[in-house]
């Protein structure tokens, strides 16, 4: 599946799975990551890099669509399933909470109660960054 994509696009195609990964369509940044990595064309620091930053923007788009809902909407008008959760994780650890955006649907709501409260966007920006590079950093130890 991912493989014409990466042939295709190579590192860029990693970009571009990392970016939609991290916003509420699915994706499969892993998988992306753990094909090239197998390629041994790249450095592996790089497609890291390169995975974190795609996966990190991702989650910032998901933080600006909170920061714009909240300015639209009430918190009662929220989807209750998941928003409830992550905004009181957020309330209680703040930015913090964001090491945990890498999860796979807690933490893209995360990212999205993160901007509905309107926390500090470099803090946000730098705990979503660690928390995304981590995870990817330990898939390619893992894989290497």
């Amino acid at each position: 599946m991912y493989e014409g994509l990466v042939e295709a696009y190579g590192p860029l195609g990693l970009f571009i799975s990392s970016f939609i990964s991290s916003t509420i369509a699915p994706g499969g940044s892993e998988a992306v990551l753990a094909y090239l990595l197998t390629k041994e064309q790249f450095v592996p620091i790089y497609l890291v890099l390169l995975a974190t930053v795609g996966n990190t923007l991702g989650a910032l788009t998901t933080y600006y669509l909170g920061a714009l809902a909240a300015s639209n909407f009430p918190p009662k008008s929220a989807n209750k399933k998941h928003f409830d959760k992550a905004n009181l994780m957020i309330q209680k650890y703040g930015s913090v909470a964001l090491l945990l955006s890498w999860l796979p649907v807690i933490g893209d709501v995360l990212c999205l109660a993160a901007g509905w409260a309107k926390l500090n966007l470099f803090r946000s920006t730098c705990f979503i960054a660690l928390g995304k590079f981590a995870r990817y950093f330990l898939l390619s130890l893992l894989l290497s």
